[in-house]
């Protein structure tokens, strides 16, 4: 398939939220104390909420940036693609990157939710929530139906009102709520506990797909403090493979047949020895550890419940059938430093060169839709949702890349060791 023919719907990809979300969503009482943006002396803006200070990390916002000048200090609102925090500029960037739709994961509050939870004020920590998720639903995919799958933060501390929540937004048409891919780290009870309940029974009642990215639990994988930026980059992936493993071994899948996961920004090409494994540690060690999928292996429990999302994967793709076709969705990325936006649609159809377009189209937006239960052609045609027919729309639209002030990336770089980038890198 041509890049031009595809209809691309991304699963993951991210916004930096704008400086006024709050001012229409907060109620009076916690107005004051709602997060708000700060602009430091050296010029870069923050996000201040209960004493924290959460910085806007330049590896979260570089789309049209020189990959040179990719970093992890800082970055002001006037040094991102406005595409990045204003969702009508951001409508201009994804027709020029020929995708139809996209589901946005949070920035500042932590792809969880965390920072929220750790606010000791729970009654404001949950109205800063509850207005983070109507801000993103209403306000930046409601400006554009059809356009975005919403997504919902979740109440990490109280998994009664993380239920309600969730069927507050699922009655909103919210069927996606992002969750930490390992809860113990940050202080919680673990996928083993049965405390979750409320919260998976909730899943299962109202359809919503628990949506786990990478780097959501607050930590990511360094072997050493000294170890060079890529190791921690290049493992990245593993933070999803224990998730994975945690959740298919728990009692989760076991007694809620109609939960469903997504493992966001793991890729894919590990799945198949991953499920390998599985069935060989079912088949060797399930008489004396107890496990029991009545009757079936592990990999055909995995195919059931979790949804793997790659952005550029050629041995995924190349493995595709081992994985289940039915189970693998397309992300962009956008606006962080894997993304190949504006020509994320051609590295597709590269890495997807002999890939039969029955099968393309459920990877690029037929699987997208069924598990999230999303239907953009109810707004527009598929004639119109091509890529071509997007970047029509889009002409003119400017997608170069601009520079920035390179000597103020260069000062702020130096010296910081791979242990601090990966606690920054995950705030």
């Amino acid at each position: 398939m041509i890049p031009q023919d595809m209809i691309l719907v991304s699963v993951d990809d991210h916004l930096v939220e704008p400086r006024d979300m709050f001012e229409r969503h907060i109620s009076p009482r916690f107005a004051a104390d709602a997060p708000r943006v700060q602009r430091q002396s050296d010029g870069s803006d923050v996000w201040v909420f209960d004493g924290t200070v959460i910085p806007n990390i330049g590896l979260n916002a570089v789309a049209g940036r020189p990959r040179e000048e990719y970093g992890v200090e800082p970055t002001a609102f006037d040094e991102m693609r406005p595409g990045c925090f204003d969702v009508h500029e951001r409508i201009k960037d994804m027709n020029a990157g020929g995708i139809l739709a996209s589901m946005n994961f949070p920035s500042f509050p932590g792809f969880s939710g965390r920072l929220f939870a750790g606010c000791a004020d729970k009654d404001l920590a949950l109205a800063v929530l509850r207005a983070y998720n109507d801000w993103h639903i209403d306000e930046w995919c409601g400006s554009y139906p059809g356009r975005f799958i919403p997504m919902a933060l979740p109440v990490l501390w109280d998994a009664h009102l993380a239920a309600a929540e969730l069927r507050r937004v699922a009655a909103k048409g919210c069927r996606s709520v992002t969750f930490t891919e390992n809860p113990a780290t940050l202080g919680f009870p673990s996928f083993h506990d049965a405390s979750w309940d409320p919260l998976w029974q909730a899943a299962c009642d109202e359809g919503v797909v628990i949506s786990i990215h990478l780097g959501s639990s607050g930590q990511l994988a360094v072997t050493a403090p000294d170890a060079p930026v890529d190791v921690m980059i290049t493992l990245q992936p593993m933070n999803i493979c224990q998730a994975a493993a945690d959740l298919l071994w728990s009692r989760v899948p076991k007694q809620f047949p109609d939960i469903r996961f997504a493992l966001s920004e793991g890729g894919t090409g590990w799945i198949p020895y991953f499920l390998d494994r599985l069935d060989r540690t079912y088949e060797m060690h399930h008489a004396w550890t107890g496990q029991d999928f009545g009757g079936r292996r592990p990999s055909e429990v995995f195919r059931q419940h979790f949804l793997t999302c790659f952005i550029a994967d050629p041995i995924g793709i190349r493995l595709r059938d081992v994985i289940g076709i039915d189970n693998i969705a397309w992300e962009c990325d956008y606006p962080h430093s894997d993304s190949s936006w504006p020509e994320a649609p051609e590295e597709l159809a590269r890495v997807a060169v002999d890939v039969a377009a029955s099968e393309l189209e459920k990877i690029t937006y037929l699987n997208a839709c069924r598990w999230y239960h999303f239907d953009p052609f109810a707004h527009r045609s598929k004639q119109e949702s091509t890529v071509a027919a997007l970047r029509a729309e889009a002409a003119g639209h400017d997608v170069s890349v601009h520079s920035f002030d390179k000597g103020r990336f260069d000062r702020t770089r130096k010296g910081i060791d791979i242990g601090t980038l990966a606690q920054r890198a995950t705030a």
